[in-house]
């Protein structure tokens, strides 16, 4: 009687434990929907096709503006031409191109002034989000994309027709640098930033497409609450290779000096979060600012890269693919991941790309495969259908932090959104979709929190 005794009170005890053990696990994950046959449904088609363009509140009390794809309804200039997925797969390989070369410190790069485009390829009309803000006393309204990819910022002060201009002539707060100026100094190779007008800027893309003017300084206007009284920024009068898009610049969110991150320091503690919209016709948010505590956010540690500092990046340790871990070892990700606004797939070194391609494609057996678009090659062909059933896919960080992927974050066009790499490996913005994704650059971590957009 007593050994029985004994036996059931073991088996409370391995019960509570579990629970204890599950429920550790779920409080760092960062779960989009779940499903307990790790399967997600994923609408395809029409069923995309209806605006949403409401924001939902950040977790933090900083400064938050509205975030939108530019080639969707809700974006405040919609671009006439949208690129197709071959053209932005290419964009997207040409990029990743550029980010390992600056990680290796690779010689011939521009200096540190050199940034690419949130999808590079054919020039600045294939940025993806963009932000609206006001620059100038009194305030000129500007479209701007956004890339954490690049540092120095800029707007166009040209005469480009179909384009709301900035004009500094008519800012009662805009002031140029000087040449001897710290500002100018951080560009990098000052003595070719002068001339009898002030400091000069030079940003030059990977593709060849090209931005030079002045650089100053003026009044940012984030929100009518919230405002940056010495934004330091690029005045544009030459752009080559650049179409001529809706589009008034570009915002750099990079972890340099001259980014707004850095220039904001004091104010947002360099932090800052952004929730990348599920679809083109729905609304996300960029938010100055860390978040009222970290509750509801899973968090990794954050990796930085001292011979290219722009970037930000995490420590992948293993993958889930509809909630079995693929085990792979940690050796294979020991580079880190770049997480990265502007690339737009996931690209995992080989080992770790063929592991997930195999278990989800046996995961995806009942639909028939189609032909490889591009680089991607695990596609299918779901003519007819409304909605589809995907497996799960799980990102799991240093520390024990969990990404769950949110559906419209697993595939592309039809296709699983990975691709392999002989090297770095990057976390695109197709995986980060309906996350808040806190960049915590002053305390040195990353965050998750699902569903918030």
């Amino acid at each position: 009687m007593a050994g029985s005794q004994r036996e059931r009170s073991k088996d409370r005890s391995a019960k509570k434990l579990l629970l204890l053990l599950l429920c550790g696990y779920h409080a760092v994950v960062a779960r989009a929907w779940n499903n307990p046959h790790g399967y997600k449904v994923a609408a395809i088609g029409s069923r995309k096709a209806e605006a949403v363009c409401s924001v939902t509140p950040s977790s933090s009390s900083g400064a938050t503006v509205p975030l939108n794809h530019r080639h969707g309804p809700c974006s405040p200039a919609p671009s006439a031409k949208a690129p197709t997925i071959l053209e932005l797969l290419q964009h997207d390989q040409l990029r990743a191109k550029y980010i390992k070369q600056k990680l290796s410190g690779t010689a011939g790069l521009q200096p540190l002034d050199l940034t690419v485009p949130t999808t590079l390829g054919s020039a600045l009309n294939t940025l993806e989000y963009v932000i609206t803000v006001g620059i100038g006393s009194p305030a000129v309204t500007q479209t701007m994309m956004i890339d954490t990819g690049s540092d120095v910022s800029w707007v166009r002060c040209n005469s480009t027709d179909g384009v709301t201009l900035f004009d500094p002539s008519k800012s009662t707060t805009y002031a140029p640098f000087s040449c001897s100026s710290a500002a100018c100094a951080q560009l990098g190779t000052q003595g070719n930033n002068c001339s009898s007008s002030g400091c000069q800027y030079s940003v030059q893309y990977f593709d060849g497409s090209n931005t030079t003017g002045t650089y100053g300084s003026d009044t940012l206007a984030l929100s009518d609450a919230d405002t940056v009284t010495d934004f330091h920024f690029g005045c544009s009068y030459h752009e080559e290779e650049m179409d001529e898009e809706k589009f008034d610049g570009l915002m750099g969110l990079g972890g340099d000096v001259p980014s707004l991150v850095s220039q904001t320091a004091a104010t947002y503690g360099k932090s800052f979060s952004y929730c990348l919209p599920p679809t083109n016709s729905t609304s996300g948010f960029l938010t100055f600012g860390a978040p009222n505590g970290t509750s509801g956010f899973v968090t990794t540690p954050m990796l930085r890269y001292t011979q290219a500092p722009t970037f930000y990046g995490v420590l992948l340790k293993d993958i889930s693919v509809g909630g079995t871990p693929l085990r792979i070892q940690s050796s294979v990700f020991s580079g880190g991941s770049v997480m990265d606004s502007g690339t737009v797939i996931t690209w995992l070194p080989r080992r770790a790309y063929s592991a997930l391609s195999s278990a989800f494609r046996s995961g995806m057996r009942r639909y028939p495969r189609a032909a490889p678009v591009g680089i991607l090659d695990t596609c299918y062909d779901f003519t007819g259908l409304s909605n589809v059933s995907v497996p799960t896919v799980e990102l799991v960080f240093d520390g024990g932090a969990v990404m769950d992927l949110d559906s419209d974050g697993i595939m592309i066009e039809h296709c699983l959104a990975f691709a392999p790499t002989s090297d770095e490996s990057f976390i695109g913005n197709v995986q980060q979709r309906t996350f808040e994704v806190l960049h915590d650059v002053g305390q040195g971590i990353f965050g998750f929190r699902s569903g918030t957009c």
